[in-house]
């Protein structure tokens, strides 16, 4: 009984890892790529809403309730992300913006996505383009009427 295959056949189980492979490969880095921005993006989100729920527990009659209230927030956003390594470039003095205006607390993120670049790198696939595709700048946003 012959084991090998015909002659016409011996390069076709080759091809055939090749474009299976680049597939796997496409949907394995897919996942791994966008799970980091989004990641991201959850933590961003959460720090910013329980900034805006720890300044809800200031005292409004307190004196220099405004600064209070900024500087409970900042500081609440700045513990949540702690986490986030070095290497991420992340910067809460820079990236975090908190305004307490006519009493609406607003905290804001704006992280660049370029620099998640330093930690993954972004791949061009034919076909497909860049993975993955981001947007300029990860926002996120929490906004409270006292």
């Amino acid at each position: 009984m012959k084991t090998s295959l015909p002659s016409k056949q011996k390069g076709t189980a080759a091809i055939e890892f090749i474009a299976v492979f680049v597939i796997f490969f496409a949907v394995f880095y897919g996942m791994v790529s966008y799970s980091l921005p989004l990641l991201l993006l959850q933590s961003f989100t959460q720090a910013t809403a329980e900034a805006v729920r720890q300044s809800v527990g200031l005292d409004p009659t307190m004196q220099g309730y405004n600064a209070a209230v900024v500087n409970t927030a900042n500081t609440a956003v700045a513990t949540r992300l702690g986490w986030i390594p070095a290497a991420y470039n992340f910067n809460a003095a820079t990236q975090v913006s908190t305004t307490f205006v006519n009493n609406l607390l607003t905290v804001k993120i704006n992280y660049p996505s370029a620099n998640l670049q330093a930690v993954m790198p972004f791949i061009v696939l034919p076909g497909i383009g860049t993975v993955p595709q981001l947007p300029t700048v990860l926002q996120a946003q929490s906004s409270l009427q006292f």
